[in-house]
């Protein structure tokens, strides 16, 4: 059952995986505009790849399965920088309990040594990981939390339970500051729990080369979020060398504790939904299904797109079709509708 993935921990080999059928991309001839049209994307990259990451919609020649991991890593200022975020296919960045926000990273394509600072559940950061039949990695759990985690709902590890043992405390930070997990320990604890780690995610909707030259969006080279805690908002600048952004928090560059790689992005998907305060100790409630509005943000340009809940993913949409992604990471940011938008996200 663990057959490949036990391969890869002997082997400290990257994860590769065999991308499936694409959606088709979406057509949208309003100004700015997300103009993709062209040959079907499928159609054009198997002339050059045999097999897709279908997070990431990269190409590779080794054909391979592997089913995602979903990590909960801290943003708290003492957790930075953090290890491992670089290699991350996906990443939610959404508030957890005050103005305090964390993430959740989404591992398919890659595979670092070393993830963490992990941090606790919450419910919501748990239904997103199931958007991708993840398996889910966490240290701790609210109330609402530990009872999807206990039910079977989705399968994880919890640090709790693990703590000295899968979970390592480091030395160089202070709890719970402090709690890392290897990938090698995470396919350790799959196989003592008897997870099949085998199937691959379904594959996301990516644009095909042609595809991404023909995007003609406003020109925005730097998007900034608010999350009214100047320590948690987060800004992108586009790099014209790289064809990428660079991530910061409160003005650092996010880089990789281990290697001081940076967090380099393909596509910034801002969304906006309702938050709900349900708790003494602000536990929150975030409508992660009713759509509405969204920036989508690539190659240095912006468009208006609306988010939708496609099997439990927040992706794109626009006219009712998905729009599709930059092939390469894709980092959401998860924002209340109370302040939204016009009032959060600043861009120029």
């Amino acid at each position: 059952m663990l057959r490949r993935w036990l391969v890869l921990f002997a082997a400290a080999l990257l994860i590769t995986a065999g991308c499936s059928k694409k959606e088709p991309v979406v057509q949208n001839n309003e100004e700015p505009n997300h103009d993709v049209t062209g040959e079907p994307q499928q159609e054009e990259k198997e002339q050059e790849y045999s097999f897709y990451y279908p997070l990431t919609g990269i190409g590779t020649e080794e054909a391979a399965d592997g089913r995602a991991v979903a990590v909960m890593v801290n943003n708290h200022p003492a957790a930075r920088p953090q290890s491992g975020l670089n290699k991350a296919d996906i990443v939610y960045e959404v508030l957890a309990e005050g103005n305090v926000n964390r993430f959740l990273a989404i591992f398919q394509s890659e595979q670092p040594e070393r993830i963490g600072p992990v941090r606790s559940a919450r419910d919501y950061y748990i239904e997103l990981a199931k958007g991708y039949d993840s398996m889910y990695v966490a240290h701790g759990n609210s109330l609402t939390a530990e009872r999807l985690l206990k039910s079977g709902y989705i399968d994880n590890l919890n640090g709790l339970y693990y703590d000295g043992t899968l979970f390592e405390r480091v030395s160089f930070r202070k709890a719970p500051h402090n709690s890392y997990i290897s990938f090698a320990n995470i396919l350790k604890g799959a196989e003592q729990k008897d997870y099949d780690m085998e199937d691959e995610p379904d594959p996301l909707t990516f644009l095909s080369e042609t595809e991404v030259e023909k995007l003609a969006g406003a020109a925005v080279k730097k998007v900034s979020i608010s999350y009214h805690d100047q320590l948690f908002n987060s800004s992108f600048a586009f790099d014209e060398e790289t064809q990428k952004y660079k991530r910061f928090s409160n003005g650092a560059q996010t880089v990789d504790y281990d290697t001081d790689e940076p967090v380099l992005v393909d596509n910034i998907f801002v969304v906006e939904t309702a938050h709900k305060i349900v708790s003494d100790v602000g536990h929150r409630e975030i409508d992660l299904t009713s759509g509405g509005r969204a920036f989508l943000f690539q190659k240095g340009q912006m468009f208006e797109v609306e988010w939708e809940n496609a099997a439990g993913r927040i992706l794109p949409y626009l006219n009712g079709k998905p729009v599709g992604l930059v092939p390469g990471k894709t980092w959401i940011n998860i924002i209340p509708v109370k302040t939204g938008l016009d009032q959060d996200v600043t861009y120029e």
